[in-house]
């Protein structure tokens, strides 16, 4: 069981696309206002996390998962670019529009071969090892859906409390070009580990 919950906590906090965007949205103290992209993370999670016990990875194989990979690594990209694109004001009207939505929290983690990696091995290797089937595999998978919000939820605390010492929009506005340039880093190094060695490494 140890093993199980250590797997689990290293990595859904572990630094990746939705937690580096927990950490840029508390840093600009938008912790409240992202609450439902937090929400719609942990909802993907649940999503996985069925998902994967229903089918025990039939549908996500090696042979699947680097398509999975490209979708979700475009829409880092995509992320990335739209992080990059913001316009940084402190005032309370700019925060309201540049906050990220459940809905960007859902296709996120959805989309994200992290989420996939994360959920795979716990339902289909960690639970059974760890004697969990049926209805008691339910409330694991409720208690893993609640880590799953305070990951980034954590990161953005975080920032929030880094973001309240700095009053400089210019400062923020270096965050989120950095934040940006480090979602393109993951995605390239998802692309690199999840869909150049499967296709073209061996």
């Amino acid at each position: 069981m140890f093993e199980l919950w250590a797997y689990a906590f290293g990595i859904m906090y572990s630094p990746g696309p939705v937690n580096l965007l927990g950490l840029n949205g508390g840093l600009q103290n938008r912790t409240r206002e992202d609450l439902g992209f937090f929400a719609g993370v942990a909802t993907a999670m649940l999503i996985l996390f069925i998902s994967m016990s229903l089918i025990g990875g039939t549908l996500v194989s090696t042979t699947s998962l680097p398509y999975i990979s490209v979708i979700g690594c475009s829409y880092i990209l995509y992320i990335a670019w739209k992080l990059a694109k913001a316009k940084v004001d402190i005032n309370e009207s700019s925060r309201n529009e540049s906050m990220m939505t459940f809905r960007d929290g859902l296709v996120l983690q959805l989309l994200n071969p992290k989420g996939i990696i994360a959920t795979l091995p716990i339902v289909t290797i960690q639970f059974p090892a760890a004697d969990i089937h049926g209805i008691e595999s339910l409330f694991w998978i409720g208690i893993l859906t609640i880590l799953a919000f305070g990951a980034p939820a954590s990161y953005s605390l975080i920032g929030s409390l880094l973001g309240k010492r700095i009053a400089n929009p210019v400062y923020f506005r270096v965050f989120n070009i950095s934040m940006s340039i480090l979602l393109v880093y993951v995605a390239l190094d998802i692309a690199h580990q999840q869909i150049y060695l499967p296709w073209f490494g061996q």
